[in-house]
């Protein structure tokens, strides 16, 4: 039976402020961790054998899948205590692992096609896919089905076929990871283990139909609205006459949603959370639990995470709010650009013509701000009112007109 090596153990420092207080694969995406996605995808294609490198803020993984006997899988741990690379992570599960195994990146979302098609394929295999910003990433060279070549991050990429993260393996690979040395950035890359396959010509590429990768908070939004697209309704709070729903929605128990509400799917709320009255909810918007959405809120293509509050008179598009946070009456988040470029965020190009800001756990905002397009609001920040917020803000600031 094929096992499955999930790699977890990394902050994720381009998410922050994100993992400020959670690992990077426990962000939540469509009401549910990363992770989560990803281990009910490869279940479903017939492994129900995990092992997790977990490291950073590991107990938030472990509290929320335990053995996995929830999720109809088994699941062990081995712990990465320092991060040494992605070489050293998969090192670490030397004795776990018995035979072919799939070996992956926590922080992605894939289809069960593609995993399928994966371990059809014989072994080492490699999942590719194409990009058009392939110098972000691994690019890789392929002559019938099989991989000639790899670069990491090259400003002259020589294809646009890239290193999807997910790998199928043999015990083998362990004697090619314990020759690698140190990269120029001092730890161990798993990607020089593969030297050897490429130079025997055995490395498989298998062509994956759909990938989404979340290197940075903005590709939450696009991983959120592919996943929302398979949803079905599903009511369990409480729909108070006057309210309409329109395309899939789901609200999770204890949820009240209050009369004159318009909720425009996919859309999914969580738990004990209060709605309305008089909101307006569209499409791609998932909202965790114990959230408090009131009146005359207009709230569009956004995560937003437990605990967090937007209640009188604003406007959230296109963002990503964590949680415990809470918006003074008339606080609003612009999402375009006037001139209608692509927005960058902390001098980074999102490639979205629409996005608001990411805003970290804890942040409360007075009456009244105004959030520029691509702000990146720190945690535990203090926004007094009527202010203007634009750039990034660090951590534990307090903004001041």
């Amino acid at each position: 039976m094929v096992q499955c090596v999930i790699l977890a153990a990394g902050e994720g420092k381009r998410m922050r402020p994100l993992t400020g207080s959670r690992p990077k694969v426990m962000i939540p995406v469509a009401n549910r961790p990363m992770l989560e996605h990803l281990i009910n995808a490869i279940r479903d294609c017939g492994i129900n054998e995990f092992v997790l490198v977990v490291g950073y803020h590991e107990a938030a993984v472990r509290h929320h899948f335990g053995d996995g006997s929830d999720f109809g899988v088994s699941i062990r741990y081995v712990t990465q205590k320092r991060q040494r690379g992605t070489g050293d992570a998969v090192l670490n599960v030397l004795s776990h692992v018995n035979g072919d195994f799939l070996l992956l990146n926590g922080d992605m979302i894939l289809s069960r096609e593609d995993i399928k098609a994966v371990l059809s394929s014989p072994s080492p295999a490699l999942g590719i896919c194409k990009s058009d910003h392939p110098r972000d990433f691994g690019v890789v060279t392929v002559k019938d089905g099989i991989i000639t070549g790899f670069e990491e991050k090259s400003e002259n990429p020589k294809s646009d076929l890239i290193n999807a993260g997910l790998y199928l393996f043999n015990y083998d690979l362990f004697s090619h990871l314990k020759l690698i040395t140190p990269s120029p950035r001092g730890e161990l890359e798993l990607t020089d283990a593969l030297l050897p396959y490429i130079k025997a010509g055995s490395l498989h590429a298998v062509m994956l139909s759909s990938w989404a990768d979340m290197g940075s908070p903005w590709d939450l939004l696009t991983a959120n609205e592919v996943l929302l697209v398979s949803l079905s309704s599903c009511i369990e709070g409480e729909i108070e006459d006057g309210v309409v729903l329109k395309g899939a929605v789901q609200v999770g128990k204890g949820t009240v949603v209050k009369a004159g509400t318009y909720i425009e799917g996919p859309c999914v709320i969580g738990k004990d959370c209060r709605i309305g009255p008089h909101a307006y909810i569209r499409g791609a918007t998932a909202i965790g639990d114990n959230c408090h959405i009131g009146h005359s809120i207009e709230l569009k293509n956004s995560i937003v995470m437990n605990h967090s509050n937007i209640p009188h008179f604003n406007y959230v598009g296109d963002s990503v709010i964590a949680s415990g946070c809470n918006f003074g009456a008339g606080t609003k988040i612009a999402n375009l650009r006037h001139d209608k470029k692509c927005i960058s965020a902390g001098g980074v190009n999102t490639r979205r013509k629409k996005f608001g800001a990411v805003i970290g756990d804890d942040v409360l905002f007075g009456i009244n701000c105004s959030v520029n397009v691509g702000a990146v609001i720190g945690n535990r920040c203090r926004i007094a009112p009527h202010c203007f917020v634009t750039g990034v803000i660090s951590d534990d600031s307090v903004v001041k007109r």
